[in-house]
């Protein structure tokens, strides 16, 4: 029985989510729209979960995007549907948005763990996590164009907002990759470490998301979400909406008094 595209594990308040197509580069197929779009589901929904880390199978690639040989011929029309999967995409298209996080909001940090090379959609749901660690020998690359296909994962609107317009366009325009360092550079990640210690290092994140209060985790990301493209005006009325309830919540009382108790703090997300 053949390995699933996504491996979905759970343990002590993280979720890792592994894109798990390593003979390929870890290629986005149909398989792993579904079973993406299924594990964010689960991430929102789960209350024991504090945060998630999106990773990839082996030293070489976190995700080249999509599988040029099965999965776009098969949404072109080229190639018929081959399983279920493909089915379920072709009956469903918007299954492949919500496995990119194009539409689909997820409420908890989202951990990017860059192992290797990042292509196209690679690069494309790279945007929509919020804390992003990569290899130092990894390169990243929107490269849609230089196979005739538009970035329909969400980067025209998003890649303009997070690092420079000129280098944002370079890359859309362009399709050439750039390296970790000058990924680092731009703003475009958090942190470039050696190969062997990317996880490691995302995990260290994931343990200090896990540890603070999850009402208040979640609320600033669902804010910064909220306001997204408002006003300041509307933004911060959006702010005070989702601020306020946190504020009057019981992990909010068990904080401070943890703090002022000098022990580590409970929380119990509610």
């Amino acid at each position: 029985m053949s390995e699933p595209a996504i491996v979905y594990e759970k343990k002590d308040g993280v979720a890792v989510v592994r894109m798990n197509r390593p003979e390929v580069r870890n290629a986005m197929n149909a398989e792993m729209f579904c079973r993406l779009a299924d594990a964010w589901q689960d991430v929102n929904e789960d209350g024991d979960v504090r945060c998630a880390i999106l990773t990839g199978t082996g030293d070489e690639a976190f995700c080249a995007g999509g599988d040029l040989d099965g999965f776009i011929p098969m949404m072109m029309g080229v190639k018929p549907p081959k399983d279920e999967w493909d089915e379920r995409v072709k009956a469903d298209f918007n299954v492949i948005f919500r496995g990119l996080l194009r539409n689909y909001d997820v409420y908890k940090p989202i951990i990017a763990a860059v192992n290797g090379h990042s292509y196209a959609g690679g690069t494309e749901i790279l945007q929509v996590t919020d804390i992003r660690v990569v290899a130092d020998d990894a390169r990243l690359a929107i490269s849609e164009v230089k196979r005739s296909l538009f970035p329909m994962g969400g980067s025209t609107a998003r890649l303009v907002r997070q690092i420079p317009w000129a280098v944002a366009m370079e890359m859309l325009l362009t399709g050439e990759p750039i390296s970790a360092q000058e990924a680092h550079r731009v703003g475009l990640v958090n942190k470039v470490v050696p190969r062997g210690e990317v996880m490691a290092e995302a995990m260290r994140y994931a343990q200090v998301l896990a540890d603070n209060g999850p009402l208040a985790v979640q609320a600033v990301k669902k804010s910064v979400l909220a306001g997204s493209g408002l006003s300041i005006e509307e933004a911060l009325q959006k702010e005070m909406e989702i601020g306020v309830p946190v504020s009057s919540s019981e992990d909010a009382r068990e904080g401070p008094r943890a703090f002022k108790e000098k022990r580590k703090a409970v929380y119990k997300g509610r």
